[in-house]
């Protein structure tokens, strides 16, 4: 299961990228802004080209290309959207809920079938159960607006997995990576048709706030990181482990306590998340829930 390896590595990184993305969200960045830059870094990939298999693509294979650099680079600034003005745990939960569901749907909808066995389905469930469970840090109201943006963005993520399934079913792992992230550069240019935005963007550039450049740019590298084993593990599972392996997303959620809880102990000035005993009883449980999953998973 090269996979599961894979993928418990990407959602350790996506932990260290979602720390970083909050810190910055929570002052002057906006959306727009974010996930523009976000898309602009991806151009970076073209390096990695003389070291792989590289070509043109297949019509098949850049329609779909096109399909997920659409829904990806919406996705992202759905979920920016959502994290400015509403709680990580208003969206997170409801986002983490739904999307292996929708994956699941849509694989029926796509490939015909979802072929899992009794020991799959226990696993999903309790996996999924775990990972809403971690995910909530209180007793939030969910309102029509933010569970309207976070079922969007769940819904844009979930077509992201199906369509980068189909474009490594295609074509080369490397080569498609590298095809998606060119044309995610190439949509997120459509905010400089923005007015809005490029006053924004020249702001930035008059009154650059370099230590904020720099975290940035560790935070998105090590979204990168994620984002590249996120797509070599889908390009690895079974079409009918897809729903499963978002379904571990919790696993993203277990890091993200425990980077919480040391900085918090060891850095205080950095960041620091009261916690009570009710809330560490919670995660400790989550944790075992998906301990459980993984265990059901993999014996």
């Amino acid at each position: 299961m090269l996979w599961l390896i894979t993928i418990i590595f990407s959602y350790l990184f996506f932990a260290l990228a979602s720390l970083g993305d909050k810190i910055i969200l929570s002052g002057p960045a906006k959306p727009k802004s974010y996930t523009f830059y976000v898309g602009l870094l991806s151009i970076l990939v073209v390096f990695i080209i003389p070291f792989v298999e590289f070509g043109w693509p297949s019509n098949i294979g850049l329609a779909f290309i096109i399909l997920e650099a659409l829904v990806y680079v919406a996705g992202l600034y759905a979920m920016f959207y959502a994290l400015e003005r509403f709680d990580v745990s208003k969206v997170m939960p409801t986002i983490g809920a739904s999307q292996p569901v929708i994956i699941a749907l849509l694989s029926i909808f796509f490939w015909g079938k979802l072929d899992m066995g009794i020991k799959e389905m226990v696993a999903f469930a309790i996996l999924l159960l775990g990972s809403v469970l971690i995910s909530i840090d209180k007793n939030p109201k969910i309102t029509r607006k933010s569970l309207e943006i976070s079922l969007i963005t769940a819904v844009l993520f979930s077509l992201d997995f199906v369509f980068s399934k189909f474009i490594y079913i295609e074509m080369p792992f490397w080569q498609g990576f590298i095809w998606m992230r060119i044309f995610s550069c190439l949509f997120v240019m459509v905010f400089l048709f923005d007015r809005e935005f490029r006053k924004e963007f020249s702001d930035g550039k008059k009154n650059p706030n370099k230590k904020t450049g720099m975290f940035f740019i560790l935070t998105q590298g090590a979204g990168g990181l994620a984002n590249i084993l996120q797509s070599l593990a889908i390009s690895l599972v079974p079409i009918s482990y897809l729903a499963i392996m978002n379904s571990m997303k919790g696993i993203q959620y277990v890091f993200l306590f425990i980077m919480v809880a040391l900085i918090s102990y060891f850095l205080p000035r950095v960041l620091k998340e009261e916690t009570s005993k009710k809330i560490i009883i919670q995660k400790i449980v989550s944790i075992l829930i998906i301990g459980l999953g993984l265990a059901i998973l993999v014996i």
